[in-house]
């Protein structure tokens, strides 16, 4: 299951990648925002990253303007590794190197064939673990510092 979340800004995206996981076959659970009015993103953007970060959703998509606001937040959430992304090739590394289990957009960043490609390259990479679990679990022992 995948949680998906977005502010006003980000709406179209939200809904365009909602289509895509549907097309896929790929359950999602929607935190919203469902509508094009002003909202805060984080009132949408941190229930996501709780239920990615309890394991109630496996992995998370969460979109804004720009994608900072969003990747913040969901940062902010204990357990969370949410890399923000704009190409292909971040996609695939954050997810090997750093087993990313959340990913933010911007829809004013990335139009909608790339920010396509973009979740579909993110969900199908596999972590590589190795050398790179070592340095994952010294980034989340910072959590409790």
């Amino acid at each position: 299951m995948i949680a998906i979340a977005c502010d006003h800004g980000a709406l179209a995206l939200k809904e365009a990648i909602k289509k895509h996981l549907d097309e896929r076959g790929l359950a999602y659970k929607d935190f919203g925002t469902y509508t094009a009015e002003s909202c805060d993103y984080p009132d949408y953007v941190a229930p996501a990253a709780r239920a990615v970060a309890s394991g109630e959703c496996d992995r998370g998509i969460v979109c804004c303007t720009t994608g900072i606001g969003v990747s913040i937040a969901a940062n902010k959430i204990k357990g969370i590794r949410c890399a923000l992304l704009s190409d292909k090739m971040s996609a695939r590394l954050t997810r090997q190197h750093n087993d990313t289990n959340m990913m933010a957009m911007g829809g004013g960043v990335v139009g909608e064939m790339l920010a396509l490609e973009i979740v579909d390259t993110w969900l199908d990479t596999e972590f590589l673990g190795g050398r790179h679990q070592r340095r994952i679990d010294k980034v989340m022992a910072l959590e409790n510092e």
